[in-house]
Formats: structure tokens, C-alpha cells, sequence
């Protein structure tokens, strides 16, 4: 029998608005809660709440759970370690965990070579190492990165972001060097132009312009790019973007790093986006699904640009042994089969999508690679004004109706479930949401 989201109680039920009203006594209020769940558990693409009501996750925790809930493979790996060694820092000391994800890793890098990996916790943390290691290895100061990235929080990826004035009110003076240019975002092309008549205007205006009148390119350590930005819309650029960027990289000595923390790790049925693309970067920073939902970061890199001495970096957590564990079975689940049921669900995702977008003037992009898939709301498609309240009430209906949704970007809706999604819950996801849209719409 199908199975659907039931929802027993008001939302949030009684034991919900009890904790929530510690947390709100006793948690920091600078994160963003978009509706009132309180998980208790999960399993797959299903959640669990505190109050028993049962919900279909298409957010899998932000695009982490990629193996979904608790896989058994996964929670069994995690066992396993936790009974052998939970922690030694691998800063100051050796471990099996850490040294075989780091040979797994170097093997999977686009282009092969040689590689190397250093280990952190999260996505900024990736994006941090990338970032001093651009400039250890160059010795150049300047970085650029593009309008709309999530990089992440701490100081140095809150620089090259530049997603929402919000994340950094307050927090200037950020790292200088830094200039942001605009991404390939052709739903809403920043020069005006139309896709594929552009002539890949946003990259040629970087060496044409920028390059010439505002920053010696000589001086340039890196350009840093999400291969589909994340939180800045799930915007998948055209074929030809990764390509030129590396291009233009390469000519001036400048390293390409590619942020992989939310488009990484099987999401858009390969390992890693970049390989839809033909780019081989210098540096990838990877987080999000590489552990299943324990917190690991790393950044990849090619040996010959890791070269920095001992002592120039390190992280006393980074590279957990419980955590490498999950990611080593996380990695051969993905390799197994997961990275193709995401391309073949992906695409089911897309069409349905499709589909809801005859019928509702409302869906005025939708677009992705294999399960990272955004659909844009406008009020009109003509003038592709943002609906804003439109998606923050797409996103809270659903909660209510049982379909766990985030936002991203100013007005889109993303989709990024677990890689174990089947195509019932699929179609139960469109069902919902188109039931949704037409509420929200009319």
C-alpha cells in the first residue's frame, strides 16, 4: 500500500511547543527555523516528529542525508568504529579511517592525478582550507567568487559569500581581496543577454573588462564557484560556464576551486557536478552528503598544490574516525547504485515538474541535475517578478500537509531528498505540491 504522510495532531503538536519553548529559552536565535518540526527520528526519505506524526522528507537535513535516514549500512559502519576508536586527531597522530577516505577520495578527483586531502568538520571549514591554501601556494592575495555563493559562516568563506546582506551585517570588516562578479544565471541573465546568444558574456566580462580596468590577474590566487550555486537558487549555469572559467584560470595561473559542499557526493547523479561539466579543478571542498549525516568536511586538492609545510593547517576534530567510516560506506553506497537511482529519480522529479509548470503561471523556472532541483516562483512569467511570499507559503503548506521543503535563492523552492528516493515518493512529493501550489496560487 502507498504509503502517505500522516499528520495526527495540530502542527506543532504539544510535546513540540514544549521544546521549543526551551529552545527558545536556551538556543541561540541566529538560526533560521522555516516551520516548526521537531524531528525524533527517521528512516529513509521519512521523518518522524516528537508528537508521532509522520512526514516525507524532500530536504534530507540540507542535502546531508544522501544515503537517507540512518542507513543500515551506514549505522552499522558508525557502530563498528565507535566500539574501536572514537577519537586520536589525525593532526598529531595516524588512523586507518582517515587514510583510506583520503585515498578514496584522491582516486574518485576529476581528471585522476594525484590528489590530497585535508580533513576539517563542515562545508565553511572546507572552503577555509581551500581558501589559505590558494594562498599559500601562490603567494597572491586577491580572490574572486561570484554574486549569489554560499561559501559558508566563519570569517574567510563569509567573505567570498555573497548570498544574503544578512549573513554579514555586522561583520565588517571581512577578509579583503575579495571581488564577486555575477554568476551564468540565465533565467535572469545579469547582462541582458539570452542563452545561447550570450557569447558567454559573464565570462568573457571578467578578462575583457575586469582583468583590464580593476584587477591585475596576476595577482589573482583563485576564482572560487559553486557548479550549481545552492543556496542562491540551485542556478545550473550553461555547459559552456565551468569550461570557460577553467580556461581563463588556467591562462593566468589562477586556481580554479570548485565548492562542491551541496552539489557534491552523487546528488546530481555523478560524483561530483563538475564531471557533467568537463572541468577538472585545482581544489574541491566537499561536506554535506559525504558522511550521510555525521559532520565531515574535506578539501581535495592536487598534490602538487598541497604542498604546504607541517603546521600550516590543521583541525583537532577533522577527519574523525566514526566520521571517515560513515563516508567510506557512505561512498560505496553511491558508487553501488544510489548516484544512478538520483539521475533516474532526478529525472522523474523533473518531468513531473514540468508538467505542474503548463498548468501554473506561478513556476517560472524549473531546472536541476539529477536530485538538486529548484523551482523558481513568480508572480508573472513575463516579467518574472519574485513571489517571495508565494514560496515561504508553498514551503509552509507542505509542512502541514507532510512534505518536509526548503527554500533557497530569494524565491525558489529546492528539492533534494535522500538518494534512496523511490519514484512513489516521487510522485507523492508532486502530488503534494502541486495540491500546494494551487492553494497557495488561487
Amino acid at each position: 500500500m502507498k504509503r502517505l504522510p500522516q499528520i495526527n495532531t495540530s502542527l506543532p503538536g504539544p510535546e513540540a511547543v514544549r521544546l521549543m519553548q526551551l529552545d527558545q529559552a536556551y538556543v541561540s536565535p541566529s538560526y533560521t527555523r522555516g516551520y516548526p518540526l521537531v524531528a525524533k527520528r527517521g528512516r529513509g526519505l521519512w521523518v518522524q516528529d516528537v508528537d508521532g506524526n509522520q512526514f516525507l522528507d524532500f530536504t534530507a537535513g540540507i542535502a546531508v542525508c544522501a544515503t537517507g535516514h540512518c542507513h543500515p549500512r551506514v549505522v552499522q559502519a558508525i557502530r563498528d568504529q565507535a566500539g574501536e576508536l572514537l577519537h586520536m586527531s589525525g593532526t598529531d597522530f595516524y588512523y586507518e579511517p582517515q587514510i583510506m577516505l583520503a585515498h578514496k577520495l584522491a582516486s574518485l578527483a576529476p581528471g585522476g592525478g594525484a590528489h590530497k586531502v585535508f580533513f576539517g568538520n563542515s562545508g565553511a571549514e572546507a572552503v577555509e582550507a581551500a581558501f589559505k591554501l590558494a594562498r599559500w601556494h601562490t603567494r597572491r592575495e586577491l580572490n574572486i567568487a561570484f554574486f549569489g555563493a554560499f561559501h559558508g559562516r566563519t570569517m574567510g568563506a563569509l567573505s567570498l559569500t555573497a548570498s544574503k546582506a544578512i549573513q554579514k551585517r555586522h561583520y565588517h570588516p571581512v577578509v579583503p581581496g575579495i571581488t564577486h562578479i555575477p554568476y551564468a544565471y540565465c533565467y535572469r541573465c545579469p547582462h541582458g543577454m539570452v542563452y545561447p546568444n550570450c557569447c558567454q558574456e559573464c565570462v568573457s566580462w571578467l578578462e575583457d573588462t575586469l582583468f583590464r580596468t580593476t584587477i591585475p590577474p596576476e595577482e589573482v590566487a583563485a576564482i572560487f564557484v559553486e557548479p550549481i550555486q545552492g543556496e542562491g537558487g540551485y542556478v545550473v549555469p550553461p555547459p559552456e560556464f565551468l569550461r570557460e572559467l577553467a580556461r581563463v584560470a588556467h591562462k593566468y595561473g589562477i586556481l580554479l576551486v570548485a565548492d562542491e559542499v551541496q552539489s557534491g557526493m552523487g546528488r546530481t547523479g555523478r560524483m561530483f557536478a563538475v564531471e557533467h561539466f568537463g572541468v577538472e579543478p585545482d581544489i574541491m571542498a566537499l561536506a554535506k552528503g559525504l558522511a550521510s549525516g555525521m559532520p565531515l568536511g574535506a578539501m581535495l586538492a592536487r598534490a602538487k598544490i598541497m604542498s604546504w609545510e607541517a603546521g600550516s593547517h590543521a583541525s583537532t576534530f577533522g577527519g574523525n574516525p566514526v566520521s571517515c567510516q560513515a563516508a567510506l560506506a557512505t561512498i560505496e553506497l553511491l558508487e553501488e547504485g544510489l548516484m544512478a537511482n538520483a539521475q533516474a529519480m532526478g529525472q522523474r522529479l523533473m518531468e513531473g515538474l514540468r508538467l505542474l509548470q503548463r498548468e501554473h503561471e506561478c513556476l517560472g523556472d524549473v531546472r536541476g541535475l539529477g536530485l538538486m532541483v529548484g523551482a523558481e516562483i513568480v508572480k508573472d512569467r513575463q516579467t518574472k517578478e519574485r513571489a517571495h511570499d508565494w514560496r515561504h507559503r508553498i514551503v509552509h503548506d507542505a509542512f502541514h500537509r507532510g512534505l518536509l521543503l526548503l527554500g533557497c535563492g530569494e524565491n525558489t523552492v529546492r528539492f533534494c531528498p535522500g538518494l534512496t528516493v523511490s519514484a512513489e515518493e516521487i510522485d507523492t512529493c508532486l502530488e503534494i505540491f502541486a495540491e500546494v501550489v494551487a492553494k497557495v496560487t488561487t
